[in-house]
């Protein structure tokens, strides 16, 4: 990741991306990505670092944005 990026906790618990995984089988699944612009250059100002909850990193992520993206893929084996 780039200088001063970094990750918080997942749905798995780990500060990481887990990835598309769908059971072999199953009907495709959809993924949901969202990018955001912020009104600061960092949340890490703000008090945010890769210790807080994903909950407190979601209220201060939309607490600063000012546009947002989201990109729909579908994934299946």
């Amino acid at each position: 990741m780039p200088v001063g990026a970094f990750c918080v906790r997942n749905d798995y618990g780990a500060k990481a991306f887990g990835g598309a995984a769908p059971p072999a089988g199953d009907p495709a699944h959809r993924y949901v990505f969202a990018v955001h612009a912020l009104d600061v250059d960092d949340l890490a100002s703000q008090g945010v670092d890769a210790d807080v909850s994903p909950a407190v990193a979601g209220f201060n992520l939309r607490f600063h944005t000012i546009a947002r993206a989201v990109l729909v893929p579908v994934f299946g084996h």
